[in-house]
């Protein structure tokens, strides 16, 4: 679908940045610009800028960057006409149809649609005489017609192709089955056969942050395998990407507070005995992309795994991906259950509810894991306690919470804390001189080099790609010039292909008649490439960028096309370097 640019200028117009970004990020004012967390990578500290002035970002931290159009399209993992789109939904502004549109958009509307008839269908199904094994089951974990309702619930019968026929009762295709990952394909003996993907499971429908059905866990009624079913990747839905329940739980963390659950029916379970702030991974452990996407709604998350040694596991890469998103932990020690359905089912809402204001920060989850395998009444207990609790210790930075942990552990061994703290400290030299080998060896490796992927022939040609740069950046901020440089600049003067191509991209835009700014370019560069030429405008809003300084650029340029290269003068004839060496000359003198 061809989008006409008058629309999409009018959109970036209507779509300020600030207002879009700020429904994903934490943003604070910085001078004249805003900063806040990328939600790209982990970070605690905020490396993220917002320019109200270009309408555009830029992370400092990971180089993520562009205009609103390339913000939506990375934080919602959409395509560019897509992004458009989204953004004129949330505005209310109608996109003009220039002969249909494009496949990609079509078929994620329909699966869309396909997911949310699916949903129907399987909550009815559960509600009918077929759905009473599903609606048995949920009634002995005690969920109520409420909760049920809430969360959409419901059951896949028996049977090969139920939920085919329906969906083909309204009007959808096999492909976009397919597509949307509810139905399978099985080829054999030369046969192809479709079936139901889901079958004899009560189905846990997965919501966005929009309301869309995006995808489907299932909890199979027999002993077959897997327990758990969930839906494959599909053009809709990313199971690293989305959280079950988030839809309901965002609404819950006025208090910057998230409870992170390990399955479908704890979160359920957790949710009806009213603690609404809660949400769970998708059949995986948590992601980085899961971690950044909790740190836009919470400062803090209590981890509530289950107690086995598999879900200390889990806590562990769990309270290490949120600190590195920025995000504090508290892990819950429950005794007397296996997770947190059964304590609630067990010991009530109330307790459930001091449990969680009592959850440990991450060093007393790991000295209490240590402590629960050994027996300290013993002197070899004591000494395993105290080797791996220093070794504990030596990873926090904050020395005032060694000082106080050291404490505890001298009083639970008897040794003295300033010996504790001495072990400490050795621990910590160790790893210091050996994360500098570490260092020194990826740098004699050449690994630790700088590579720039949008532009690999910079570090060959950096010289000529500096100016180059410094041409690009004055012409984005100064669009009235694009035509006297582009008469004096050929772009056969470029030394890299990705300069040289937003150089030819920017004259043509200009003799098209745009005023070619950041947001012009966002529907010829991915998103890498926009975060390069953002970077590049963001560290140039501090520094003067002259006419003159952009003319010394020209020359740069010129006189290095002009340059024979080293093989041009070995092959060169005696006329040809007597004509270079008189052209250097005039050079020279010109300059003295």
């Amino acid at each position: 679908m061809a989008i006409p640019n008058s629309f999409i200028m009018q959109l970036r117009q209507t779509a300020d940045i600030e207002d879009v970004m700020s429904s994903y990020c934490s943003i604070t004012r910085a001078g004249r610009n805003q900063k806040c967390l990328c939600p790209f990578h982990s970070e605690k500290t905020p490396s993220m800028v917002i320019y109200p002035d270009t309408q555009s970002f830029y992370c400092f931290g990971c180089g993520a960057g562009g205009d609103v159009i390339t913000f939506i399209m990375k934080i919602e993992n959409l395509d560019y006409p897509e992004a458009i789109r989204f953004l004129a939904r949330r505005y209310n502004m109608a996109v003009p149809d220039e002969g249909g549109e494009d496949r990609a958009y079509q078929m994620r509307t329909r699966i869309y649609a396909l997911n949310r008839e699916a949903a129907r269908f399987f909550h009815a199904c559960l509600l009918s005489p077929a759905g009473k094994p599903g609606l048995d089951y949920l009634t002995n974990r005690q969920l109520t017609e409420k909760t049920i309702k809430t969360y959409g619930l419901g059951f896949a019968p028996q049977g090969w192709d139920h939920l085919i026929s329906h969906l083909r009762s309204k009007g959808f295709t096999m492909d976009e089955m397919i597509a949307a990952a509810v139905v399978a394909r099985s080829d054999r003996n030369g046969r192809v056969r479709f079936y139901d993907q889901f079958r004899n499971r009560v189905m846990f429908p997965i919501i966005d942050l929009r309301g869309n059905v995006i995808a489907f866990g299932g909890r199979v009624m027999d002993d077959s395998k897997p327990k758990y079913l969930n839906s494959a990747d599909t053009p809709v839905f990313k199971k690293s990407r989305n959280l079950f329940s988030l839809n309901l739980a965002k609404t819950q963390v006025a208090a910057r507070t998230l409870i992170l659950a390990e399955g479908y029916m704890d979160v359920i379970s957790i949710y009806q005995a009213g603690f609404h702030n809660v949400v769970a991974t998708l059949g995986t452990a948590l992601t980085e992309e899961q971690a950044r996407l909790i740190a836009q709604y919470a400062e803090q998350v209590i981890i509530s795994y289950d107690s086995d040694v598999a879900g200390q596991r889990a806590s562990e890469r769990a309270i290490t991906l949120l600190s590195q998103a920025g995000v504090a932990t508290r892990v819950l020690a429950m005794e007397g259950a296996k997770d947190p359905d059964e304590y609630i089912k067990k010991f009530g809402a109330t307790r459930f509810k001091l449990l969680l204001e009592g959850a440990n920060n991450p060093m007393e989850f790991e000295l209490l894991k240590i402590k629960q395998t050994l027996d300290l009444s013993t002197d070899d207990g004591k000494l395993t306690y105290l080797r791996h609790g220093v070794a504990a210790l030596a990873k926090l930075k904050n020395p005032l919470e060694r000082e106080v942990y050291a404490g505890k552990l001298a009083e639970e061994t008897g040794v003295s804390k300033a010996a504790i703290l001495d072990q400490v400290g050795g621990v910590m030299k160790r790893e210091q001189r050996a994360a500098k080998k570490r260092e020194w060896n990826e740098i004699q490796s050449g690994r630790a080099l700088y590579q720039d992927r949008v532009n690999p022939q910079r570090a060959s040609n950096l010289k000529a790609a500096m100016a180059e740069e410094g041409i690009l950046v004055y012409l984005l901020r100064n669009p009235d010039v694009v035509e006297p440089v582009a008469a004096r600049l050929s772009p056969d003067c470029f030394a890299t292909d990705f300069n040289r191509r937003v150089f030819t991209y920017i004259v043509a835009k200009t003799k098209e008649g745009l005023t070619v700014d950041l947001s012009v370019l966002a529907g010829e560069l991915n998103p890498q490439e926009m975060g390069k030429i953002s970077g590049l405008l963001a560290k140039s809003h501090e520094l003067d960028n002259t006419k003159q300084q952009m003319l010394d650029y020209i020359k740069v340029l010129t006189e290095l096309h002009d340059k024979p290269k080293p093989d041009e003068l070995a092959n060169a004839g005696d006329a040809e370097l007597a004509s270079y060496y008189e052209k250097l000359k005039k050079q020279k003198s010109g300059r003295s």
